[in-house]
C-alpha cells in the first residue's frame, strides 16, 4: 500500500524551500536577540543578499518634507527625467515592524516598482519604535502623503492622484492613510492603495501564526519584538486599521503570502472589503513567506509575482 500525500503539509516553492533551507543553516542570532542596531544592520544585510539589484533610474534623489516631529526624509524615484501634465505619484511605506525597516532596505524594490508601472515614487522614511514609538510613524505617513498630495514645487509634478503602497508595516499604514484621508481629504484622493502581506487585524491566536510562527522567515518571537516596541493601542483603529471604517476604502489591490503568520490579518481585511462593496483585487502568492517581495534574487520565482502586483495594479488604476 502507497502512503497517502501529508495534505496538512503546507506547500512551498522549490525556490523558497532553497532559501529557508540556507537561512536554518545559518543558524544566526534570533532578531530578539539583537541590539537595536545589530536587528537594524541585519536587515539591511538580509535585503544587500536577498534582493535584486536596485534599478538604475533617470531620477533617484533625496529631499524632505516637514512632519509633525521635524522634516521627514523622502526618497523620490522616476523612470523619466521629465513628466508633462498632471500624474499620479506613488507614496511608498516600507516595512520592517515599524523597527528596522529604512529607504535602504526598500531601496531595490521601490526602483523596480517605479520601473514596472512608469509612474514617480516617493518613498517615507518615518520615524521608527522604539525611540518613537505608536503612532510616530503613521503621524509621519499622513504628512508626507498629505505634502506630496499638494504638488509641492520640491518634487516637479502636479499630482493628481495618490497611489499608496507599503509592506508589513508599511501595509498597515497603506490602510490607515487610506482611512485617515477619507475621514479628512487631502488636496487629491487616494485612487488605488495596495498593502502587501499587511497587519491589519491583531494577528495573536490566528490560524496563520499557528501554522507559520517558526521556519518561515518571519517568527512569532520576532512579531513580539516588533509589538513590544511600537506598542500600538489595540482599541485604535490606527493601530489595527480592521476597527476602522472600511465604507469608504479606495480601490486595493491587496496581497498575502501563504506561508505568512500574519497572512490571516490580509485576509480578514480581504472580507472587509467585500462585506462593504468596495471594489478590490485579491492575490495571495502562493508557496512564499512573508517579504517576498524583497528576496527577488534568493527567490527568483517572487519577481513574477511582484510584476503580478503591478498588473494588478494598471488594471485598478485604468479602471
Amino acid at each position: 500500500m502507497t502512503d497517502l500525500p501529508d495534505t496538512a503539509a503546507p506547500f512551498i516553492r522549490p525556490d523558497m524551500q532553497g532559501f529557508l533551507a540556507m537561512m536554518a543553516q545559518a543558524n544566526g542570532p534570533k532578531l530578539a536577540d539583537m541590539t537595536l542596531e545589530e536587528a537594524r544592520a541585519s536587515y539591511v544585510a538580509l535585503h544587500g543578499i536577498a534582493d535584486r539589484p536596485a534599478r538604475e533610474l533617470a531620477v533617484i534623489r533625496d529631499c524632505t518634507c516637514p512632519g509633525p516631529a521635524g522634516d521627514i526624509a523622502l526618497r523620490l524615484y522616476d523612470a523619466r527625467a521629465h513628466r508633462e501634465g498632471p500624474t499620479p505619484v506613488i507614496t511608498f511605506y516600507h516595512g520592517g515592524g515599524f523597527v528596522i525597516g529604512d529607504l535602504a532596505t526598500h531601496h531595490a524594490l521601490c526602483s523596480e516598482i517605479a520601473a514596472l508601472i512608469d509612474l514617480p515614487l516617493v518613498a517615507v522614511d518615518y520615524r521608527r519604535a522604539p525611540e518613537a514609538p505608536f503612532p510616530a510613524a503613521i503621524e509621519d505617513c499622513e504628512a508626507a502623503t498629505r505634502w506630496i498630495a499638494g504638488s509641492p514645487a520640491e518634487l516637479g509634478y502636479e499630482t493628481s492622484g495618490l497611489v499608496t503602497i507599503g509592506d508589513s508595516a508599511g501595509g498597515n499604514a497603506t490602510v490607515v492613510i487610506g482611512q485617515l484621508l477619507a475621514a479628512r481629504p487631502a488636496a487629491v484622493p487616494v485612487v488605488l492603495q495596495v498593502p502587501l502581506f499587511p497587519l491589519i487585524a491583531d494577528a495573536i491566536g490566528s490560524a496563520s501564526m499557528a501554522a507559520f510562527a517558526e521556519g518561515f522567515l518571519l517568527t512569532g518571537e520576532t512579531m513580539a519584538f516588533f509589538d513590544a516596541a511600537y506598542a500600538a493601542d489595540r482599541s485604535d483603529p490606527r493601530g489595527f486599521p480592521i476597527l476602522g471604517d472600511h465604507s469608504s476604502a479606495p480601490p486595493t489591490v491587496l496581497v498575502t503570502a501563504s506561508l505568512d503568520p500574519i497572512r490571516d490579518s490580509g485576509r480578514a481585511y480581504a472580507k472587509a472589503l467585500a462585506d462593504a462593496g468596495r471594489d478590490f483585487v485579491f492575490l495571495e502568492m502562493k508557496g512564499v513567506t512573508h517579504s517576498f517581495t524583497n528576496l527577488r534574487a534568493a527567490v527568483p520565482s517572487t519577481q513574477a509575482d511582484l510584476e503580478r502586483i503591478i498588473a494588478a495594479m494598471r488594471l485598478m488604476l485604468g479602471a
